[in-house]
């Protein structure tokens, strides 16, 4: 798919200014729908939109089809009547500028919980009719699902490999007994998801409306704790126990010395294929749904994959499997049409991972802070990018611009002080810039460039530092937290990024 010469702005809605402990989809979301539209952006580009568990990371989610619901807006449930101002305002004491998780899921529950209770004795047919319909709608993943959750939530939230076995092994008589038993928790877990789909729709809509595209992600793995995994066991490289033989990382590489291993399962590419990739289709037809244009996470694992053994405690003993990506790609070309694909190729990029991006059309990613470790052939500086390309001055899982440029020794890549030095200067040097404004320099830099799309987080349009980081790779906790605060959508940054925007054609 050709897409034309256009920017946008990278930030998740949970990092959405918020007055309920977490960005949702209520009147901030849309403050920012009209800061893109005076700024003159066509993209909104967001994280995975799942449920997260464990970690709060939104690339380990309870399914690859449900929506988060904590991201449900309070405020739009007051206008349903599920809920009243005094209840969403009787609230934990939550911290400005960063999201408490701990805090968040007790009261989001409750809240939650409360708004079921209402909804259970509404008389408005209208609703009930607009409920009935999505589950119907979406039974082919919402039944499994609500079903996951509900019995998670009776097994103590355990993982699945460690429940009772019959519910494990999914024993359809175990099965029928958890419907019946646990027919209320089903019903509201498919509640949370109606609320979800239906605030998400209305906002991209608002969006669409202003003719600025949603740009979501798909991680090519799903997590081991999920529906997807427990309810398709088959479609993945599991033991005769369901426990995974081998599963998914990348090996020593900028961000780590002993690579990341992410543990999530691999697929069984070999029964995928004799069903046409079903699941697959099913799950990219369901993202187009919610989205406008889909940034493929991990790209280079469609062409062959990092396995490590299940038992191993780094990704350093993995090994790379091919994977038959292109026999994928076609068979979502014939089920869906054109893809509005954007290929994440970053890491060990090999002429087959080219192949298949540029044999499809795809365009990779360029990211500028990787730009100044190298010598001027760097492919990531801009006068090496091409137009079928995506540019960033970074991404979720860098440093914000300003915390790059301060950074020293330590977590977050594997360079020494003098390389940190070496590319310092050089950015410096190539960027014609003294540093004080490194950020709008780092925008600059690459809404110039040729590539045709061009992104930059909100971190780095605030110019802020290492504090507003969104994610380090390789580790496990202090991640994903990050939030704007009231006031950050301002004019005089919109009308700057406006300005950057109409100069360079975009």
């Amino acid at each position: 798919m050709n897409f034309p010469r256009a920017s946008g702005v990278l930030l998740h809605p949970t990092s959405l200014p918020s007055n309920y402990g977490i960005g949702d989809l209520g009147a901030k979301a849309y403050q920012f729908v009209d800061f893109l539209e005076r700024a003159k952006q066509t993209y909104w580009q967001v994280l995975p939109l799942g449920p997260t568990g464990y970690g709060d990371s939104p690339y380990q989610c309870f399914s690859a089809f449900a929506g988060n619901a904590n991201m449900i807006a309070p405020e739009l449930l007051v206008e349903d009547s599920f809920l009243s101002f005094d209840e969403i305002n009787r609230k934990p004491d939550f911290p400005a500028g960063r999201v408490d998780f701990g805090k968040l899921y007790d009261w989001k529950n409750w809240l939650l919980s409360l708004a079921y209770d209402r909804f259970r004795g509404t008389t408005s047919v209208d609703l009930r009719g607009k409920f009935e319909t999505f589950c119907q709608q979406e039974a082919s993943w919402l039944d499994d699902y609500a079903l996951f959750r509900a019995v998670k939530k009776s097994q103590g939230q355990k993982l699945w490999l460690e429940w009772d076995e019959p519910l494990r092994l999914r024993d359809e008589v175990a099965l029928n007994q958890a419907r019946e038993n646990l027919r209320e928790d089903i019903q509201a877990e498919k509640f949370q998801q109606w609320l979800f789909f239906r605030q998400w729709s209305d906002l991209k809509n608002y969006a669409n409306a202003k003719n600025i595209k949603i740009v979501g992600d798909v991680p090519i793995f799903i997590s081991l704790d999920s529906s997807d995994v427990w309810c398709n066991p088959s479609q993945f490289k599991l033991d005769e126990q369901n426990r995974p033989r081998v599963v998914a990382g990348v090996p020593p590489d900028y961000f780590s010395a002993t690579g990341q291993l992410w543990g999530n399962p691999i697929y069984n590419w070999e029964t995928m294929r004799r069903d046409g990739f079903k699941w697959w289709i099913d799950r990219i037809k369901a993202t187009l749904k919610q989205v406008d244009i889909v940034r493929v996470d991990h790209f280079r694992g469609f062409a062959a994959a990092w396995e490590v053994p299940g038992g191993d405690k780094t990704a350093v003993n993995g090994k790379w499997v091919n994977v038959p990506g292109k026999e994928l790609f076609n068979a979502l070309e014939n089920a869906i049409g054109e893809l509005p694909f954007w290929a994440e190729d970053l890491g060990v990029i090999t002429p087959d991972v080219e192949e298949l991006r540029d044999g499809f059309g795809f365009p990779g990613m360029r990211i500028l802070q990787f730009a100044f470790g190298g010598d001027p052939m760097n492919h990531d500086l801009p006068h090496n990018y091409i137009n079928n390309s995506v540019a960033y001055t970074g991404t979720h899982d860098n440093d914000t611009t300003v915390g790059w440029f301060n950074s020293g020794v330590g977590a977050g890549s594997t360079r020494d002080v003098s390389q940190i030095k070496r590319e310092h200067d050089f950015c410096l040097n190539y960027l014609a810039s003294n540093g004080a404004e490194i950020h709008w320099d780092f925008v600059r830099a690459v809404w110039s460039s040729v590539a045709n799309s061009a992104v930059a987080p909100m971190q780095d349009l605030l110019g802020l530092g290492n504090q507003a980081r969104m994610n380090l790779p390789a580790s496990s906790s202090g991640n994903w937290y990050w939030q704007c605060q009231d006031g950050d959508f301002s004019d005089e940054i919109a009308e700057r990024l406006r300005g950057l925007t109409e100069i360079y054609g975009r």
